[in-house]
């Protein structure tokens, strides 16, 4: 059985240096493992996401010299497989509803800034009548019946980690599944072996593994890479100017100084992953401004 990493952009817009610089680690990774590279597109968000921008992601990501070894799947067609596992873990007794809006669970939850804040559990332990009752005023999400359980990991880049998981989403109230599912299903469906995504994942996994657990599904190894960030320590957006090959094309930047850049930020230097040379901290885009 062939092993397989991964690269999972969301379709919502052209891809930015800090997204080519972590589809280069994961390509190069992958194949510094013996493993197979895909594209996955995370569409979900149905309002942004467009064909269009897979296209001219996939395209961007071709001038880095990286392709899929597959057609790449889209997460809008797979909501069955998604809705599957949800029925599992609900036949279970795994999940619940809960009719909470993210300004009331932002107000039930005093977290340090940049802290994992997990869901207080609000609607948990509801009667069949309070469910019921909130039914009239709204429909429910489905989230995960978590209970503090604890899930632990391998990170390329972090070493040993563990964490509680999350009750998180698994299905919104208008029935769309929620990405903490999608993502644990696909992985296991395409048998990813290996996931380098940014750091502002890592307090998320240890949910995602411990429904690996639960849908008795393999767990990958991961690699968190440090964002990339503008001159004003913030990441990366439009406001810092040149951030997308099309732009930097039209300064003069060919993709090629931009991969070797990019190679070399993340420590690089050869043709190998070396993951103890990744910088722990966030890097500065150079062609960026505040």
């Amino acid at each position: 059985m062939s092993n397989f990493g991964r690269f999972a952009p969301s379709p919502t817009g052209p891809l930015h240096v800090g997204n080519l610089r972590t589809a280069l680690l994961a390509w190069g990774s992958a194949y510094t493992h013996g493993a197979q590279f895909i594209v996955r597109f995370e569409d979900l968000d149905q309002h942004n996401a467009s064909r269009t921008h897979a296209t001219e992601q996939l395209d961007d990501l071709l001038l880095m010299g990286i392709t899929s070894c597959e057609v790449p799947v889209c997460q809008s067609e797979r909501f069955d497989l998604y809705r599957d596992a949800i029925a599992t873990l609900t036949a279970r007794g795994l999940t619940y509803e809960c009719f909470c809006t993210r300004r009331e669970i932002a107000k039930a939850v005093a977290a340090p800034h940049g802290a994992q804040v997990l869901y207080p559990g609000t609607c948990r332990e509801l009667t069949a009548g309070e469910r019921a009752a909130k039914r009239e005023v709204r429909p429910g999400a489905v989230r995960l019946r978590a209970d503090g359980a604890m899930a632990a990991f391998e990170d390329y880049v972090w070493g040993a980690q563990s964490g509680a998981a999350d009750d998180v989403v698994l299905q919104r109230n208008d029935g769309v599944p929620a990405y903490n599912i999608a993502v644990v299903v696909d992985d296991a469906a395409q048998g990813i072996t290996e996931v380098v995504r940014g750091d502002d994942l890592l307090s998320i996994t240890a949910t995602q593994v411990y429904l690996q657990q639960l849908l008795g599904v393999a767990t990958p190894r991961y690699g968190h890479v440090p964002l990339v960030v503008g001159p004003d320590g913030e990441r990366l957006a439009k406001r810092h100017g040149a951030v997308t090959l099309a732009e930097l094309a039209d300064m003069g930047v060919s993709p090629d100084e931009v991969r070797e850049t990019l190679w070399a930020s993340a420590g690089q230097h050869g043709d190998v992953v070396d993951w103890n040379a990744v910088p722990r901290e966030p890097w500065v885009a150079p062609w960026s401004h505040a």
